[in-house]
């Protein structure tokens, strides 16, 4: 069976539960999680507003804080500031956003940050070190800002690349126009240059985006998109270069053949998923924000697994990250959670 038809045979089972006996897609609700609070390790608490994190050589954790404009380091227990970064304005769902390491960190201390600027959004890299960052480079600035929409994650490919998550910043036309820096997933080279093979001649990689908060890749190095939906679907995406998925004229699963169609929906009040992580052997995490979960699934060529609840019980969380046989889990309830005592914090939970 074809992605596509498994994944349209998937969407038939989940829509039957309007139906019949067969649950739908609204009806994703865990009956137990995959794994309890024993083991659990709180690295940090008191986090204000956190959005990404990133670990160092030495295991220290960065943490951006996205209304403080901060860069945090986790060591040992202990939370210091690094930094607050220069440029960054934030308002509404903008601000310090994600950072990625460059593949070569060991050695050139190279970190990349996304941040929500006066008038743009923008990728800077800087030098690091454990009390400060230095030597600014704007690598690709443009990228349309607003209230909401402002997608933010930041990852290194497999090729070396810089792969850019982006939202249509409101502007739903955005997502269609590929000589537009919103609504895609861009590709650079670290420098800020554009790549050859780019499928437009720009820093494009993939279009028709509405909010883009989750990028990583499988052993085969296959890259996952999470993407927020409006009112009906969020979606779990295998990108491809030059793919559109779709909006604003399409959103959840299609048989158009213009457009590339999701491996798997949610109902936005299930998911509104952000950060994602692929284990090796192919357990894909995603962080969910208003589903207040880590759902978990696999891929296995033919179609997705049905996802089940990895973890629950800690409110929204924004992103996570395999580290080892870890999941770090980074929750979300000081943006519009409800804060619990300690919040908002950086949990290691085992992998089982």
């Amino acid at each position: 069976m074809s992605r596509l038809a498994a994944g349209l045979a998937a969407f038939a089972v989940l829509l039957a539960g309007c139906t019949g006996s067969t649950p739908s897609v609204t009806d994703r609700s865990p009956a137990s999680t995959a794994t309890s609070s024993s083991g659990r390790q709180v690295l940090a608490s008191g986090l204000d507003v956190p959005w990404d994190v990133a670990v160092l050589p030495d295991h220290s954790v960065l943490v951006t804080l996205r209304d403080r404009a901060e860069l945090v380091r986790v060591m040992d227990g202990t939370t210091s500031v690094v930094a607050t970064v220069d440029g960054v304005v934030p308002a509404g769902e903008g601000g310090l956003l994600g950072m990625a390491l460059s593949p070569g960190f060991a050695s050139d201390q190279l970190l990349y940050l996304y941040y929500t600027a006066a008038q743009d959004n923008r990728v800077v890299r800087y030098r690091y070190t454990s009390t400060g960052l230095s030597d600014p480079h704007v690598v690709l600035a443009g990228i349309p800002k607003a209230s909401n929409h402002n997608g933010g994650r930041i990852r290194f490919g497999p090729d070396g690349n810089l792969y850019i998550g982006t939202g249509d910043a409101g502007r739903r036309e955005l997502a269609q126009d590929t000589s537009a820096l919103g609504g895609k997933i861009l590709r650079v080279a670290p420098d800020g240059s554009i790549p050859s093979g780019n499928p437009f001649g720009n820093a494009v990689w993939s279009y028709g985006h509405r909010n883009v908060q989750g990028l990583a890749w499988d052993d085969a190095g296959s890259l996952y998109a999470s993407e927020f939906g409006q009112d009906r679907f969020d979606e779990l995406n295998l990108i491809t270069a030059g793919g559109n998925y779709g909006w604003p004229g399409s959103e959840g699963l299609t048989t158009d053949p213009a457009l590339v169609s999701p491996l798997l929906v949610w109902a936005p009040s299930q998911a509104s998923p952000s950060g994602i992580a692929i284990r090796r052997g192919g357990s894909i995490y995603i962080a969910a924000l208003r589903g207040e979960r880590v759902w978990r699934t696999t891929n296995d060529i033919e179609s997705m697994a049905e996802p089940d609840v990895f973890l629950d019980g800690l409110g929204r969380i924004r992103d996570v990250e395999v580290v080892g046989d870890q999941l770090y889990v980074l929750t979300n309830n000081t943006a519009r959670g409800t804060p619990r005592p300690g919040d908002d914090q950086l949990i290691a939970v085992p992998l089982s």
